[in-house]
């Protein structure tokens, strides 16, 4: 991404800074004085692009470029930022509603829409490598050798969370938003 200059700025609306903010407790994002702590302070910048404190400036001016910005999913949600901002502004509060945003825009990353997938199937968003309780796996035997079942008592083992957790995506038309097709049926959902 480049930077910001003046002459790169063709159209400035609030549309985007309008829709953050529409939550209360964002409203400070405003009082953003550019100051540099968030992306100095951020535990992800140490090992990835993310400029946070220009998410911010983007965010402020409603460029639509913030929202298929690739930095937005770069965030760990660690609240380092929020917790060393002068301001008190809630920056990871605000990456969380552009991510909503940019989602909401199409702009969803291959790789969350793949967890959300696993999410929708199994009711688990960490993936735990097994199928139907049977396949075995480094992670599988670990637990094993401690006297453990292969998975844990997580909604893999009990169907009817995963239906009634589908049934939610269904209702709330996060599964179309996402584009992630539920495998149950219509029937097994209602």
């Amino acid at each position: 991404m480049e930077k910001i200059t003046p002459n790169i700025i063709f159209n400035i609306s609030n549309v985007i800074s309008d829709e953050v903010i529409k939550d209360e407790a964002l409203k400070i994002m405003r009082a953003c004085f550019q100051c540099g702590t968030c992306t100095g302070s951020c535990p992800s910048g140490r090992r990835t692009a993310i400029r946070t404190r220009q998410i911010m400036r983007e965010a402020v001016l409603s460029l639509d470029e913030v929202l298929s910005d690739e930095d937005i999913w770069l965030c760990s949600t660690c609240y380092t930022c929020y917790e060393r901002c002068p301001r008190n502004i809630p920056v990871t509060d605000v990456i969380i509603k552009l991510r909503n945003l940019a989602t909401q825009r199409g702009f969803i990353k291959p790789a969350h829409q793949k967890i959300t997938q696993i999410l929708a199937d199994t009711g688990h968003g960490v993936p735990l490598g097994l199928k139907n309780n049977s396949d075995e796996n480094q992670w599988s035997k670990s637990r094993e050798s401690y006297g453990l079942s292969k998975i844990p008592p997580t909604t893999h083992s009990h169907p009817k969370a995963v239906l009634d957790i589908q049934k939610l995506m269904k209702l709330t038309h996060f599964d179309k938003l996402v584009k992630i097709e539920l495998k149950s049926t219509n029937e097994e959902i209602k």
